[in-house]
């Protein structure tokens, strides 16, 4: 694959029927990906102290009833959860942030067509056209 010069805003992919993209509009979605980075990744240093801390305070259980171990171990499994969800999330935003930049920003990653400009509006970080999404998650 050769470079891939930045698209112009109105050569974003949309689907028939939909207005082409406004420069308006493509930095709009831009200030919302940058914004959405910014937040992911502060709440992402949050929870990695929120955890170290967890772990700090966890240390050898002496002491502890059992109640106390198991809110402790269920807080700690939480916030590693919120992490994974948060980094998954970052990832993603990074993507589309990437891909706004290359021009193949509102293509869908499994098919190649047009995600649709309403759905990349109301969901900045999509990959897949609606066909696609639901096939993923009917597959589980």
């Amino acid at each position: 694959r050769g470079v891939v010069e930045a698209a112009a805003p109105g050569e974003l992919a949309v689907r028939p029927g939909e207005d082409p993209w406004t420069p308006e509009e493509v930095t709009e979605a831009r200030t919302l990906l940058t914004g959405e980075i910014t937040r992911l990744r502060d709440e992402l240093e949050t929870s990695g102290a929120a955890l170290a801390g967890l772990m700090r305070d966890s240390g050898d259980g002496a002491g502890d009833d059992e109640a106390d171990t198991g809110t402790k171990n269920i807080t700690r499994e939480h916030e590693l959860a919120l992490a994974a969800n948060a980094q998954e999330m970052l990832e993603q935003t990074e993507r589309a942030l990437a891909r706004l930049e290359a021009g193949t920003y509102g293509l869908c990653e499994v098919c190649g067509k047009p995600i649709g400009k309403a759905r990349m509006q109301a969901f900045p970080r999509a990959t897949l056209c609606v066909e696609d999404k639901q096939k993923q998650e009917r597959r589980g």
